[in-house]
C-alpha cells in the first residue's frame, strides 16, 4: 500500500519535472561560461556603482583597518614591525575602469615620499613633532603667526619652518612700511606721488639690440655661400692639380684646370651668391663629379696633408704681403697733396701776387684799421682760436663752421699760423672769402724770431743727421723698405715745425689768457662758447679722455720699459686727445709748460721714450694737469673708424677727422663725408675749377 503510494507520488512528479536528457553537470564548459558571466556583471556593477565599489574597498581592507585599530590603542608597543619591512596597499582604477591592486614597501617609495610608522598616532610623528617645535619658537619670539593662518590651517598644513620663517619676515616688513605710509605728512606724499609720476613718463620700455630671426631685417637675402663652396671646391681642384702632376696624371691634371678656369669665370668679381654668373652652380655641380673622380684615383691622406700645410704657409705670406703694401700705400696716399688741393693753392698764390688791386684794397683797409685790428687781436673778453694748418682748404671749413654755428660771431678771433709755402694762399683765401663779422689773423711761422734751433729741442732734432737718416735712409734697420709697423711715424706732418707750435701758446699769444686750439681736421657742429666758462679746477689743459677699458692709456704711447718713463708714470694712467682743447695761459705760465716739454724732448733724442708725434710728448707735458671735458665736446675716429655712432656724431659740438682717411681726400669714409663737405665754399671759382676734373 505504502509502495504503491510513493511509486505514484513519484511518477507525478516525473510528469511535472521531466528529466533532461544531458545533466548540468555532465556540462562543463556551460557552467564556466555562467560563471564568466556573473564575474563580468558583477564588476560592472563595482565599477559603476559607487556605493558597490565603497563597499567592496572597505571589505579587501576591512582586515587592515581592524588590525591597526588595536595597534592605535598601544601606542607603546614594543613589537612594531621594522619600518623597511612594513608593506602597504595600493588601489587604484585604471584608464578601462579595472581595479588594480599591489604591495609596496618601505624601501620602494621614492625620496620625495615621507615615511610614517602606520602603527604610530599622527600626533607623535616625527615630522608632526618638529613642526609644533618650530611654530612653538616663533611664537615665544614674538612674531604674530596668528596673522598668517589660522589654527585649523596650521593642524592640517604641513609648512616648513623655513618657509614661515620667511612670511613672518615679509609681514613683519609690510607692516614697517604701512607705518612708515601713515606717519608720512602731506609734502612728503605729494614728492613721492611726483616721483613716480615722472620716473612712468621716462619710463623706456624699448629693448635695445634686440634680435629675432623672424624680422624683416635679419633676413639674410644677399648670402655668399655659394660662393664659398666655388672658392673651396677651387682650392681643393688646385690641390689635386698639383698631385696630378707629380703623379703623371695628365688627363686628370688638365681637366681639373679647366673645372678651375670655369669656376674663376663663374665667380669673376663676385661678392655674393646674387652676383654669381647664371652658370655658376652648374659650374659647382660639375666640378664636384670631378673632385669626386679625382679624390678616387688620386687621394691620399699624408699627400694632402703636405700640400694644403704648404698652400696654407704660402697663403699667410701672400697676407703679410698684402698687408705691408696696404700699409704703405694708405700711408703713401694719407701724406701725398691731393691734385685738386694743390691746384686751389696754386690759384689763390697767383692770385695773391698778381691781382694788386683785391690785396691793395685789403692791406689799405687794414692799415685804416690797424689799431682796432690789434685790440681785437689781444682783447681777453673774445673768444679766441688757434690753428696751425698748411692746408687752405682744411682751415677755411675750420672757420667757416665755428662762425656758422656760433651765437655772437663778431665776438670771436681766429689766429691762424701757417708756413712760408702756403702763408700766400692762406692769406689770400681769407682775403677774398672774410668769415662774417669774425676776425681773421693769418701769421708766417718764419716771422717768429724766437723759434730757433738753440730755444726748441725740435728744431734742433730735425735739422740732426741721426733723424735724416731715420727718414730718407733705406739702410736705416727702421726704414719704410723694411715695411716696419712705425712707418706712419714718417709722416710729413711729424717733421713740420706747425706741428709742435701747440707746446709754444704763451709765446705766441702773450697777452691772452684762454685760447681754444683746433685741428685743421676738424668740424664745429654747435656753439663753443660755453667752454670758456668751464672752470678748469687749476689745470693747464682741457680736453676729452679717450681712454676706454685697457685702450689709449698711457703704455700705449709711452715705452715704459725704460727708467724714466716708468718711474714718473702710471702706464694705467688715462689718455686725451689732441684736436679741441682749452689752454689755460696764465697756469701755463705758472707751471711752465713750455720748460718741462723741453726737458722732456731733450731725452728723447734718441726716441727710446716714445716714437715721433705730438701726443706723447703732450700726454707726459699735461700729466696731471689736464680736466677731462664731457665726451659730447669732442667725437673722434672718423678718420679711421667706420663704426662710429651717428648719433654720438650728431650730437657732438665738434667731430674730428683723426686717422688717415681726412675728408678732403679720396680714402675718406663716404658716409662721414657730408659733415666736412658741406662747410666747403663750392660757390668759389678756383674750388670749381681745381674740382672739376674730378666730376
Amino acid at each position: 500500500m505504502a509502495s504503491s503510494s510513493s511509486s505514484a507520488s513519484s511518477a507525478a512528479a516525473a510528469a511535472a519535472y521531466p528529466r533532461t536528457t544531458l545533466p548540468l553537470r555532465r556540462r562543463p564548459g556551460l557552467l564556466a561560461l555562467l560563471f564568466i558571466l556573473l564575474c563580468f556583471l558583477s564588476f560592472q556593477v563595482v565599477v559603476h556603482v559607487p556605493a558597490a565599489r565603497s563597499a567592496v574597498s572597505q571589505w579587501l581592507f576591512s582586515g587592515h583597518r581592524a588590525d591597526r585599530g588595536t595597534r592605535e590603542n598601544c601606542p607603546g608597543c614594543s613589537k612594531l614591525q621594522d619600518v623597511d619591512k612594513a608593506e602597504k596597499t595600493i588601489a587604484y582604477t585604471d584608464q578601462h575602469g579595472q581595479i588594480k591592486l599591489f604591495k609596496v614597501t618601505a624601501r620602494e617609495f621614492g625620496s620625495s615620499s615621507i615615511w610614517e610608522n602606520p602603527w604610530l598616532p599622527r600626533d607623535s610623528q616625527p615630522v608632526a613633532r618638529t613642526q609644533v617645535a618650530a611654530r612653538d619658537h616663533l611664537l615665544a619670539s614674538g612674531s604674530e603667526t596668528t596673522n598668517l593662518s589660522s589654527a585649523e590651517t596650521l593642524a592640517t598644513t604641513i609648512v616648513d619652518p623655513i618657509k614661515l620663517r620667511r612670511q613672518v619676515f615679509r609681514r613683519r616688513r609690510k607692516e614697517r612700511r604701512v607705518q612708515e605710509l601713515l606717519q608720512m605728512d602731506k609734502k612728503a606724499e605729494l614728492e613721492m606721488q611726483n616721483a613716480a609720476i615722472n620716473s612712468s613718463m621716462n619710463f623706456n620700455n624699448k629693448v635695445r639690440g634686440s634680435y629675432n630671426i623672424w624680422r624683416q631685417e635679419f633676413r639674410f637675402i644677399n648670402t655668399d655661400s655659394t660662393l664659398r663652396l666655388i672658392k673651396d671646391q677651387i682650392i681643393m681642384a688646385k690641390l689635386y692639380a698639383t698631385i696630378a702632376l707629380s703623379q703623371k696624371e695628365p688627363d686628370m691634371y688638365a681637366l681639373l684646370m679647366k673645372c678651375i678656369k670655369e669656376s674663376q669665370t663663374a665667380i669673376g668679381d663676385a661678392l655674393i651668391d646674387s652676383e654669381l654668373d647664371s652658370s655658376a652652380l652648374e659650374r659647382a655641380k660639375a666640378m664636384g663629379h670631378v673632385l669626386s673622380s679625382a679624390r678616387d684615383v688620386l687621394y691620399s691622406s699624408g699627400e694632402v696633408s703636405r700640400k694644403l700645410r704648404v698652400m696654407l704657409q704660402s697663403t699667410e705670406l701672400n697676407i703679410d704681403a698684402v698687408k705691408k703694401q696696404n700699409s704703405f700705400l694708405v700711408q703713401h696716399a694719407a701724406k701725398t697733396v691731393p691734385m685738386p688741393l694743390h691746384c686751389l693753392h696754386m690759384q689763390l698764390t697767383t692770385d695773391y701776387y698778381f691781382r694788386d688791386d683785391v690785396t691793395k684794397e685789403h692791406f689799405d683797409d687794414d692799415a685804416l684799421k690797424a689799431k682796432q685790428y690789434k685790440e681785437k687781436l689781444e682783447d681777453r673778453s673774445l673768444y679766441h682760436y688757434a690753428i696751425f694748418s698748411d692746408n687752405v682748404l682744411a682751415a677755411s671749413v675750420v672757420v667757416r663752421s665755428t662762425v656758422t654755428n656760433a651765437n655772437e660771431p663778431e665776438k670771436h678771433v681766429f689766429h691762424i699760423v701757417t708756413d712760408r709755402l702756403n702763408f700766400a694762399a692762406m692769406k689770400m683765401w681769407f682775403i677774398a672769402h672774410p668769415p662774417q663779422l669774425a676776425t681773421v689773423h693769418v701769421e708766417n711761422i718764419d716771422n717768429f724770431k724766437w723759434l730757433n734751433s738753440s730755444y726748441c729741442s725740435v728744431l734742433r732734432q730735425l735739422e740732426s743727421a741721426r733723424l735724416k737718416e731715420y727718414y730718407f735712409k733705406a739702410h736705416d734697420p727702421s726704414s719704410l723698405s723694411d715695411g716696419h709697423e712705425n712707418m706712419k711715424y714718417r709722416n710729413p706732418k711729424y717733421l713740420s715745425m706747425l706741428n709742435h707750435l701747440r707746446f709754444y701758446m704763451p709765446e705766441i699769444h702773450p697777452k691772452l689768457e684762454k685760447i681754444l686750439f683746433l685741428d685743421d681736421d676738424v668740424v664745429v657742429q654747435k656753439d663753443l662758447t660755453p667752454l670758456w666758462d668751464i672752470d678748469l679746477k687749476g689745470m693747464v689743459n682741457g680736453a676729452v679722455e679717450t681712454c676706454k677699458e685697457s685702450f689709449h692709456r698711457f703704455d700705449t704711447y709711452l715705452n715704459f720699459s725704460h727708467p724714466k718713463i716708468s718711474e714718473n708714470f702710471n702706464p694705467h694712467a688715462c689718455g686725451w686727445a689732441f684736436g679741441m682743447n682749452m689752454f689755460d695761459l696764465k697756469e701755463w705760465k705758472k707751471q711752465n709748460i713750455t720748460g718741462i716739454y723741453h726737458y722732456w724732448q731733450d731725452l728723447n733724442e734718441d726716441r727710446k721714450l716714445w716714437k715721433l708725434g705730438t701726443l706723447p710728448p703732450g700726454l707726459i707735458t699735461f700729466y696731471n694737469l689736464t680736466y677731462p671735458l664731457n665726451r659730447t665736446w669732442h667725437v673722434l675716429g672718423l678718420g679711421y673708424d667706420p663704426a662710429v655712432d651717428i648719433a654720438e656724431i650728431d650730437n657732438a659740438a665738434v667731430v674730428h677727422y683723426n686717422g688717415n682717411y681726412k675728408p678732403w681726400l679720396d680714402l675718406a669714409i663716404s658716409k662721414y663725408k657730408p659733415y666736412w663737405s658741406k662747410y666747403v665754399d663750392v660757390d668759389n671759382s678756383h674750388v670749381q675749377h681745381c674740382y672739376e676734373g674730378k666730376q
